[in-house]
């Protein structure tokens, strides 16, 4: 059942990877992407950590770092929206 389970994490995992890197017409579908792979990577970590009946206390360390990368790219997007007038990095300069 947990093999199962685990496969299943994982086409998941390589799914939004895929979408990673087909979307990169605008951030907020990037950091949504980036968002459902950290997702992803902690799932397989309680996967991991109950298997082998081992401490959670890592688990509450990844997500700690998960909760800042999340608020850092948030703030990004909100200064990008408000310089720019939208998210799409079409309007972006190169220089």
């Amino acid at each position: 059942m947990s093999s199962i389970f685990f496969d299943y994490l994982m086409m998941l995992f390589f799914l939004s990877f895929l979408s990673f890197c087909l979307n990169r017409n605008h951030l907020l579908m990037i950091l949504l992407s980036l968002e459902f792979i950290v997702l992803m990577i902690y799932f397989m970590l309680i996967m991991y950590l109950s298997l082998f009946e081992m401490e959670l206390f890592f688990s509450m360390m990844f997500l700690v770092f998960s909760v800042c990368e999340g608020v850092l790219g948030l703030s990004i997007l909100i200064l990008m929206v408000r310089m720019h007038g939208n998210d799409s990095f079409q309007t972006l300069s190169v220089l």
